[in-house]
């Protein structure tokens, strides 16, 4: 990769996986085994278990279903489900098989090396969105890979809608291209 399209230090922020486990879940016999849990069924239906390593947040339906979010990689929101699981099960709850894991978005931010043209951006480049008035960023939607970009005049970009981080690094590489080859990135 040449220093043209390689923006500066690509970082994931945030991993989102759900999880499937196939039973249903006593929320209640939950809450009463765990002292970091938070479960109010009058606000929100889901229980909330926090782990400290990795340092999640994950949400319990009845249902069965898990929706984990906080971690760094694809990894560790793996790691950190299957740990919840491990928690649940040393507490006495019976769970009969592997939780059924998929990563259904990753947040990520990069530095694209300078200003961006923000303006002329919207005015050259389809599929993207900009009004100033509303939002300080131009809102663009990559169709490969499938992500959507926030791109800020200095340069800076949130990247998300991947649920792979190589596609992070690849949107990145390829939004810091397409603005170098389109001058609008100074």
């Amino acid at each position: 990769m040449n220093e043209k399209t390689h923006p500066n230090h690509v970082e994931i922020l945030n991993v989102v996986a759900v999880a499937t486990l196939g039973q249903k879940m006593d929320l209640l016999a939950i809450m009463k085994a765990f002292r970091n849990v938070k479960y109010d069924p009058e606000r929100f239906s889901g229980l909330l278990f926090r782990l400290k390593r990795p340092r999640t947040s994950t949400l319990i339906f009845t249902t069965g279903k898990m929706v984990c979010t906080g971690a760094k990689s694809e990894k560790q929101a793996r790691s950190a489900v299957r740990r919840v699981v491990r928690e649940l099960r040393k507490q006495g709850c019976i769970i009969s098989r592997s939780p059924e894991i998929n990563i259904v978005n990753i947040v990520g931010t990069a530095d694209l090396g300078g200003e961006v043209d923000l303006e002329s951006m919207a005015d050259i480049l389809d599929d993207v969105l900009y009004e100033p008035e509303q939002f300080p960023g131009a809102i663009y939607r990559m169709k490969d890979p499938k992500v959507v970009v926030l791109i800020f005049r200095s340069g800076k970009i949130v990247l998300t809608g991947a649920d792979r981080e190589e596609q992070i690094h690849g949107a990145a590489e390829k939004m810091r291209g397409i603005l170098v080859e389109n001058g609008l990135l100074y």
